[in-house]
């Protein structure tokens, strides 16, 4: 984890806990989330004397500041582990307020459970899809791209902003010829669909979500269905847009009718293409000067999967960047 730059003078700070119970609480069990942030703010030194907290170092600002939005999200009922003090600490480190990112819901899902983003990455990106009418979602897997845009879709349908939710992507593997194929479309799609529908169902469970797709509140297709079509009063999301080519990319966009908001993600890490162009290849200098247009990038410090799956992005971007300063020495 990088610290923000060290200031030349230590300085003192302290948070001020409300309630004893609340201070077991910011602590943690055995003083848990004390040391976890001891351990990153390791050129400071922090102290708990009575209810209050004192930090004394280069970082003390940012240590209090840490410690009173744990107050907040303690007293809010947030659940407090190692991985979400990581996330708070990162924020504080940007200069996010972390009880404003991880309190926000996006929408309440199957079963109760609140969907939130849950870095300031992931943030920035519902924010943007709430005020653009179109946002790239950009960066590697587990960033929840896909997770929260059909988290937004399922709110502005049930808010009812938009008549309908469109869900498509392109398939690679198929060629984009699968409507010349015989059988059952929902048969020879489903394995390139099956990540949004996974997504749909945690949030209106898989009868719901059958319901809506009979009744047509709910289309999931590949791109090459969009091909002709206006799409006006609908919720589009285009999955793995790195897939794409530029023609179909041009295709799929110039879909937005009226009362449409559209979201694209993709990885441009990870093209499938065979060598052939991607439609997200140089699209933020085409597109960048757009109004209501946003690109969202999110990194390894967005990844909300295990933390494996950050370390394996990691591993391959410092990779990636080896090949490419060894590519530029020959």
């Amino acid at each position: 984890m990088t610290l923000s730059p060290v200031p030349e003078n230590s300085s003192k700070a302290e948070t001020v806990v409300p309630h004893n119970h609340l201070l077991a609480k910011v602590l943690g069990t055995h003083d848990s989330v004390l040391r976890q942030i001891e351990g990153a703010f390791s050129a400071d030194e922090i102290s708990v004397v009575g209810n209050r907290i004192v930090a004394t170092g280069p970082h003390a600002s940012q240590i209090t500041q840490l410690f009173d939005e744990l107050v907040i999200m303690v007293q809010a009922g947030q659940a407090i582990d190692a991985t979400v003090i990581d996330r708070m600490i990162q924020m504080v480190i940007a200069d996010v307020r972390p009880s404003e990112v991880l309190t926000q819901t996006v929408v309440r899902g199957a079963k109760g459970r609140s969907v939130r983003p849950k870095t300031a990455g992931q943030k920035r990106y519902t924010d943007a899809i709430s005020a653009n009418t179109i946002t790239f979602g950009l960066g590697p897997a587990g960033t929840g791209k896909s997770y929260l845009a059909v988290a937004q879709a399922v709110r502005a349908l049930q808010s009812r902003e938009v008549q309908r939710i469109i869900l498509t992507r392109p398939a690679v593997e198929a060629g984009e010829r699968l409507g010349f194929l015989p059988g059952d479309l929902m048969a020879k799609v489903d394995p390139y669909l099956r990540p949004l529908y996974d997504a749909l169902f945690e949030m209106v469970e898989a009868e719901g979500a059958a319901k809506m797709i009979e009744r047509g509140a709910i289309e999931v297709a590949p791109l090459a269905f969009m091909r002709g079509r206006t799409l006006n009063n609908a919720f589009i999301i285009l999955d793995e847009a790195q897939n794409t080519t530029p023609e179909q990319m041009k295709m799929f966009l110039t879909r937005i009718g009226f009362g449409s908001t559209c979201v694209v993600t993709g990885d441009a890490s990870q093209v499938d293409l065979g060598g052939r162009r991607s439609g997200l290849t140089g699209i933020e200098e085409l597109l960048g000067g757009i109004e209501s247009v946003a690109f969202v990038h999110m990194n390894r410090t967005d990844v909300v999967r295990h933390r494996i799956v950050a370390d394996i992005v990691e591993a391959y971007e410092r990779h990636e960047a080896s090949e490419v300063e060894r590519h530029h020495e020959h």
